[in-house]
C-alpha cells in the first residue's frame, strides 16, 4: 500500500485558495472512495497551492491518481500547473507536484504531508523540501520517505512532469503514533533552518514578505487530518 500526494495551483490569484474552491474540491474527494482509495483528504492548503492525499493499494494506484488530477482539473479556477503534464518526458513542464511513500498494509496507516508555496522563493524551495526529506530518513519509526525534489517525474497513471517546481510535496510515512510529532519536528525543524521559510496554519493566505518559502504540515493519520503547525506553535512556546 501506499500514500500519494498530488499538489497544484489552481487558484485564480497568487496568494490564496478561495473558500468556494476549497468546499468544491471536499465535495469531490468521495469520488477517490469510489475508485479505490482506503482514505482520502484534501490535506493541505499553502498560500495558493492545494494537495489532495491518498492512502491506496498499488492495483488502484494509477486510476487514483488519474482521479485525483480529475477532481483538480474540474474544479480549477486556473488551470495553472495541470497544463504542464504530458505523454512524452521531452514535452513536459512545470506541473503538478507528486510525492508516494510505502506505508504499512497492516493496522493504522500514517503519515506526515508537507505542503509548499513560493512567493519569490523558486530559487531554494527545492533545497528547503529536500532538507526535510533527508531529516526523515533514517528516523527510527520511520517507514518510508517520497523522493528527493529536483528530479523529471512520472505520475503512475497520469504522464510526466519537468523537474522545475515552486509547489513542491514531501511525505513521512510513520509506523509508530508516538513518533509522528517526533518526526515531524524533525522536518519542520530543517526547512526552517533555511532562509526565508514560514510555517503556516492550513488554509492561510500568502502573507510574507516577496522572497520565501510557505510550508504547512498536515498529520494524515487513518483518514484524520491535524494540522501540526497548531500544535508545533504550542510546543515551541518558550517558557520563563
Amino acid at each position: 500500500m501506499k500514500v500519494v500526494a498530488i499538489g497544484a495551483d489552481i487558484s485564480s490569484n497568487d496568494v490564496s485558495v478561495s473558500d468556494s474552491l476549497v468546499a468544491n474540491i471536499e465535495k469531490d474527494i468521495p469520488k477517490l472512495i469510489e475508485l479505490g482509495a482506503k482514505k482520502a483528504a484534501l490535506t493541505n492548503i499553502t498560500g495558493d497551492d492545494v494537495v489532495i492525499s491518498a492512502f491506496v493499494e498499488d492495483e488502484f494506484l494509477e486510476v487514483v491518481n488519474r482521479g485525483i488530477v480529475d477532481i483538480l482539473r474540474d474544479n480549477a479556477e486556473d488551470l495553472g500547473d495541470l497544463n504542464g503534464i504530458s505523454t512524452n518526458p521531452d514535452e513536459a513542464g512545470e506541473g503538478i507536484s507528486y510525492a508516494e511513500a510505502v506505508v504499512n498494509d497492516n493496522g493504522y496507516q500514517d503519515a506526515i504531508i508537507l505542503g509548499f508555496d513560493t512567493y519569490g522563493g523558486e530559487s531554494f524551495v527545492e533545497a528547503a523540501a529536500n532538507s526535510a526529506i533527508n531529516a526523515a530518513k533514517g528516523m527510527d519509526s520511520v517507514i518510508d520517505v517520497s523522493a528527493f525534489i529536483g528530479e523529471s517525474r512520472e505520475i503512475p497513471g497520469v504522464g510526466f512532469v519537468s523537474s522545475e517546481t515552486d509547489d513542491p510535496v514531501v511525505i513521512a510515512t510513520v509506523e509508530n503514533l508516538e513518533q509522528i510529532a517526533v518526526v515531524a519536528g524533525a522536518m519542520i525543524g530543517a526547512v526552517l533552518g533555511n532562509k526565508n521559510t514560514y510555517l503556516v496554519k492550513r488554509h492561510t493566505s500568502c502573507n510574507v514578505l516577496p522572497g520565501s518559502v510557505l510550508l504547512s504540515v498536515t498529520a494524515f493519520m487513518n483518514g484524520n487530518l491535524i494540522d501540526m503547525s497548531i500544535p508545533f506553535e504550542n510546543k515551541t512556546r518558550i517558557l520563563g
